[in-house]
């Protein structure tokens, strides 16, 4: 019997576990859907992705008219670079192209209103 109520628990949590994602997943959607952001590459954890979707929202609103690119740029790098440690680098425009290597969970490119942005974190090699 206990090898039962053992297997009831374990399924249990894992419901649990999958009912968590889908909430956050919807909470994403949702952020996506008010900040009118379109995420187009990620390997960036849902809160850093987040930070960045909040600020650039500010940012742009800021700014009504043309956005100012290197205005945003600069404030994602240096909010980053506080927050998560040095070594991020942003691109902010309407067309570019690149090639970049970044660090393990520290890229996002994404669209906002018609600026895409390219965030990432390169590795820092002590000296």
């Amino acid at each position: 019997m206990e090898g039962v109520e053992l297997e009831l628990e374990r399924r249990s949590k894992f419901l649990n576990s999958l009912i968590q994602q889908k909430k956050k997943a919807k909470e994403q959607q949702d952020l996506k859907e008010e900040f009118n952001v379109r995420v187009r590459a990620s390997d960036m954890p849902l809160a850093m992705q987040n930070k960045a979707f909040i600020l650039s929202r500010e940012l742009l609103n800021a700014t009504p008219g043309k956005a100012d690119n290197k205005r945003l740029a600069l404030a994602l790098k240096k909010d980053f670079d506080s927050a998560f440690g040095p070594a991020w680098h942003c691109i902010v425009g309407t067309s570019f192209g690149s090639y970049v290597t970044h660090s393990t969970g520290g890229f996002i490119y994404f669209q906002i209103d018609k600026v895409y942005v390219l965030l990432f974190k390169t590795a820092v090699e002590p000296l």
